[in-house]
């Protein structure tokens, strides 16, 4: 009974020995801790800004002259080229007047034909006359008395007489012709004023509203007169516009010709666009610059009004030390601290000077080496000196 007792009091002992070692082992666990390694890369600083598209270029498409709506090619949502036909108007006294003029182009090429006739007439008659006149001349000369000298006055007179016909007929051909001259110009004049009724794509593009229907009455008018009515408004999508204003300190990274990153949440795509033109100027107010990147649409799939996210890159580093930002507690613009695990695998508490910084990386410019070896997470869960296990990861270790 004895030795029964003994042994139920030695496996007591054993087992409260067992679990005091089996909690202490548990209070002592070296904890695993995500780290990555610091590596070089480029690394580029670069700038976001909202904006939304705008068609590259629109107009309301106004009538030069004022008519009725005789028909209607075009609706919401036409596509067309430049040049192709909108709409034809009714102006009934400009048709009345192109066919006035081309009567009076009619009789006035009549009168230049009968002119040339007359003038032929009279140069005819001339020859005739000259040549009469030259024969009685040269016989006088030679042989005078035998013609009297009234008939030399008569050969004379009517050599005269047709020299002054030939003359006039020139003139009146040249009256004619001058006039032809003017009915033609009044009819062509006319013809482009008519020409007008024909309301023509100004460049290739989308009618995005239909203001008349056929039978409106169209005034003539501007984009600057108040009230007038247009017929329709084109607006050019196959490349669209982004309106920026760049801060001033991004200035002197940005240029002409210069990729960047569009954003567009609704399609959940990113794009390219190219910077095209500033305004050369520093608003005073803002103090940002008006500039315009070209998004190119051929397949209509974005659509004015949309709003994106331009992301324009600013400096690039080469071949530079980076960490994830995730790993750096940042204070201040360009400092920060990260938590290392040294060769003893402690934690050690390191301040570092940071360049640029992206959406999910850091440059280093002074505090760690390559290679060394950087926590991810929340800092605060170690301390300085803690002992860890560290557990490499791939997470933000390249591009």
């Amino acid at each position: 009974m004895e030795s029964i007792l003994l042994a139920l009091l030695f496996a007591a002992a054993f087992g409260i020995t067992s679990c005091s070692s089996a909690k202490s082992s548990a209070g002592t666990a070296v904890p695993t801790v995500a780290v990555v390694k610091v590596t070089r890369q480029n690394i580029s600083s670069t700038l976001e800004i909202a904006s939304e598209f705008q068609p590259y270029q629109e107009i309301d498409v106004f009538a030069k002259v004022s008519g009725y709506v005789r028909k209607l090619y075009v609706n919401w949502g036409t596509h067309v080229k430049q040049g192709q036909l909108l709409a034809d108007l009714e102006v009934p006294e400009l048709e009345q007047q192109v066919q006035q003029d081309e009567a009076l182009v009619r009789r006035s090429e009549q009168d230049v034909e009968r002119a040339r006739e007359e003038l032929n007439s009279a140069e005819s008659s001339y020859t005739v006359a000259h040549l009469t006149y030259s024969r009685i001349a040269d016989v006088q000369k030679t042989q005078p008395g035998l013609v009297a000298q009234q008939e030399v006055d008569v050969a004379e007179g009517k050599d005269q007489e047709a020299s002054a016909a030939v003359s006039g007929a020139k003139d009146a051909l040249a009256g004619a012709e001058q006039a032809l001259l003017s009915a033609k110009a009044a009819l062509e004049r006319d013809k482009a004023v008519f020409a007008y009724t024909h309301m023509t794509a100004p460049f290739d593009g989308v009618i995005t509203s239909i203001n008349a229907y056929t039978g409106a009455l169209l005034p003539a008018g501007t984009s600057s007169s108040k009230g007038d009515l247009a017929l329709c408004h084109l607006s050019q999508n196959n490349l669209l516009r982004l309106v920026i204003p760049l801060p001033e300190r991004a200035i002197p990274d940005v240029h002409v010709g210069q990729t960047v990153s569009v954003s567009v949440t609704t399609l959940n795509k990113v794009l390219q666009g190219k910077i095209v033109r500033f305004s050369d100027e520093i608003d005073l107010q803002t103090r940002t610059m008006y500039t315009e990147v070209d998004v190119p649409n051929p397949d209509y799939a974005l659509v004015p009004g949309m709003y994106v996210s331009v992301v324009i890159p600013l400096h690039t580093q080469q071949n530079v030390l980076t960490v994830p930002l995730q790993a750096v507690r940042v204070s201040g613009e360009t400092g920060g601290s990260v938590l290392v695990v040294n060769s003893s695998s402690r934690i050690e508490r390191r301040d570092v000077t940071l360049g640029i910084q992206t959406a999910d990386k850091a440059e280093i410019v002074a505090g760690l080496s390559e290679n060394d070896e950087v926590v991810l997470g929340e800092p605060d869960q170690y301390k300085p000196g803690q002992l860890v296990s560290p557990k490499l990861t791939p997470a933000g270790g390249s591009d």
